[in-house]
């Protein structure tokens, strides 16, 4: 065990021992997704309580609770992964059913989402015996945090997940030019490192729309990039280990198209006079509209020719 890890159990037997754990119920854990700080003082106590632990992987998790400073047998691990969820939950529910807690994780993360852990918690319902979550971790919403992809303001402030699309490449394509160009909300993508340049070529297609890469969350070397989807190829081109690590891949909003509004006539005006940016956000505040949208269309008709622009460069903005 780190020693950093001490103080942390203490605090968790301190914190979370007072509260109510029934027997019989099956407690979903979520765990880190690399770094290893971002555990609950609720997972460490549960953990360490479970009679069972189901996972993923059991070297996996038992290096992990190892880490810890918590120690289970080999008979306390119990594996649960995507290829026997389903025979495995049966032994799960046995359990259960003779009064243990058992306690399930995924290899990182939180189960149950692009995790196996559904068809576990479906058959333990299914028996009449609880399922308690643990909440914690999650590369999604730690992508989602900082890529300012969901915005309450915006008109599609919500987003949908998608996770893995096709690995192979026409239906991979399919899926983009039919499915996710149309999709007017934040999309929310998972990748592999060694198909994400094959994702981005995908992706290429959807121009200018910004796309969000979040990758190594947590780790080391985190980072955390938003690029025009046209440009993702060439960013990943531009470093080695811009291909490392797993990816969480983030499709922003779409812009809702606009119409001839006031906005749009007052838009016109300012163009005249005023770099873009600054018509721009003169039109949204006098007008109450979308800033990203008014921002959309004053681009798109610099493209096309058919706006004025009376202050030349945006630069001096």
């Amino acid at each position: 065990m780190s020693a950093s890890f001490a103080s942390a159990l203490d605090a968790a037997r301190e914190a979370a021992a007072l509260q109510h754990y029934p027997q019989g119920a099956l407690y979903v854990v979520a765990t880190p997704i690399g770094n290893l700080a971002d555990i609950t003082l609720r997972a460490l106590h549960v953990l360490q309580m479970a009679d069972t632990v189901a996972c993923e992987d059991t070297r996996h998790t038992q290096s992990m609770l190892r880490a810890y400073g918590i120690d289970k047998s080999a008979s306390q691990l119990l594996a649960v992964h995507q290829h026997n969820e389903a025979e495995a939950a049966e032994n799960v529910v046995l359990r259960l059913q003779q009064g243990q807690r058992v306690a399930y994780v995924s290899d990182a993360g939180t189960p149950g989402v692009s995790d196996p852990g559904a068809r576990l918690v479906v058959a333990v319902q299914s028996a009449g015996l609880r399922a308690v979550p643990l909440p914690g971790a999650s590369s999604i919403t730690t992508a989602l945090s900082v890529a300012g992809a969901v915005a309450h303001s915006h008109e599609h402030g919500c987003f949908v997940f998608a996770g893995f699309l096709p690995v192979k490449n026409a239906e991979r394509a399919t899926v983009v030019q039919q499915q996710l160009a149309n999709e007017p909300r934040c999309v929310v993508l998972l990748e592999a490192p060694h198909r994400i340049s094959e994702l981005a070529q995908a992706l290429a297609v959807l121009g200018e729309r910004p796309v969000t890469l979040a990758r190594e969350l947590t780790k080391q070397f985190e980072e955390v990039t938003t690029q025009p989807a046209h440009a993702l190829t060439a960013w990943l081109a531009g470093s080695p280990q811009r291909s490392r690590g797993e990816f969480v891949v983030l499709l922003h909003p779409v812009p809702v198209a606009a119409d001839d509004s006031e906005s749009l006539r007052v838009l016109r005006l300012l163009l005249q006079e005023l770099p873009l940016k600054t018509a721009v956000r003169l039109a949204a505040d006098i007008s109450g509209a979308s800033r990203n949208v008014l921002y959309d269309t004053a681009l798109g008709w610099k493209r096309n020719g058919t706006g004025q622009s009376g202050a030349g460069d945006d630069a001096a903005d």
